[in-house]
């Protein structure tokens, strides 16, 4: 079986000339180059080179391996200093899923920070609330919030995620600010669902986890427009802590029955097990970890 670096030994020798220069150049005993090259003679069953006690002459045989050996080493040497440079440097294109809530504000804003901090990346970003099939759709890596699902996926947790109930000032104008979570059952709801009406929200309080059965006009599987829904006054809705909060400290909402959220969730970052984790990702992943370590610090310092 061939040895690469007997190839190695012996295109050093044509290049330098003789096994004792070669010998220089390869930090190794004239013997072990001798017998190196004698080791690549016999496996490819030519003589390569022609050797006398006072020269050393290539052989047309001699002369072909190495033209042809040489090219392929370099295309190897190349390769491998693409790869050191790619590992000292992302670069390349990275596919990210993420929930449109979630990735329509926070991941967004990671996005251009990773764009700017390497600039040989590319990003496409595809925000949707669907379970993305990774493999088929060509994901390198998928945001996911709440209960995970049993999968072959590689999964990290990033954080913690939950909902708060909000409300339009304007609605609220209207209709009143609930004081008890029973007071829902008689509010209008913006449903973040498939249906108006019928619709249980679960919600973690000073009592415990307790169920209140809502209804409103609006439902929608979507979070972009559960939000324009609830900014347009139609009722109160459960929103992502990451996209409320921004709303809530600019006066566009109100938050209701403070003691109430939803159950706390996990945040967890996905790729497929049958990839190695590339730099490129892996570099996309620990930056949108310390962002979102970052927001949690600062959240906490606020209360």
């Amino acid at each position: 079986m061939l040895d690469l670096n007997d190839i190695v030994v012996f295109a050093r020798v044509v290049e330098a000339g003789s096994f004792t220069a070669a010998a220089r150049l390869l930090a190794m005993p004239k013997t072990t180059v001798s017998r190196r090259v004698a080791a690549l003679e016999r496996e490819v069953g030519v003589r390569l080179l022609q050797r006398t006690t006072r020269s050393l002459n290539v052989t047309d045989a001699g002369r072909l391996y190495y033209e042809q050996s040489s090219r392929a080493l370099r295309t190897i040497e190349e390769a491998n200093l693409r790869l050191a440079e790619a590992r000292a440097e992302p670069s390349g294109t990275i596919r990210i899923s993420a929930p449109v809530g979630f990735g329509g504000h926070f991941l967004t804003a990671a996005v251009v920070d990773f764009l700017a901090i390497y600039p040989k990346t590319k990003v496409e970003l595809r925000l949707t609330d669907d379970k993305l099939n990774l493999v088929e759709d060509g994901i390198d890596l998928a945001f996911r919030t709440g209960i995970l699902q049993d999968s072959t996926l590689i999964a990290r947790k990033l954080g913690s995620t939950h909902r708060l109930l909000c409300a339009s000032p304007d609605y609220l104008a209207r209709h009143g600010v609930p004081e008890r979570l029973a007071d829902l059952a008689h509010h209008q709801c913006v449903i973040a669902g498939p249906s108006t009406s019928g619709t249980h929200w679960v919600l973690d309080g000073p009592h415990g986890q307790e169920t209140v059965t809502v209804a409103g006009r609006f439902a929608a599987n979507e979070m972009q427009a559960v939000v324009a829904a609830t900014l347009a006054g139609f009722g109160i809705a459960q929103l992502p802590h990451s996209i409320a909060e921004p709303l809530i400290n600019g006066g566009r909402l109100n938050r209701v029955l403070r003691d109430y959220t939803t159950p706390v969730g996990g945040l967890h970052v996905l790729y497929p097990s049958s990839r190695h984790l590339s730099p490129l990702v892996k570099a996309f992943i620990e930056l949108a970890s310390d962002r979102i370590s970052s927001r949690a610090n600062a959240a906490a310092d606020q209360q």
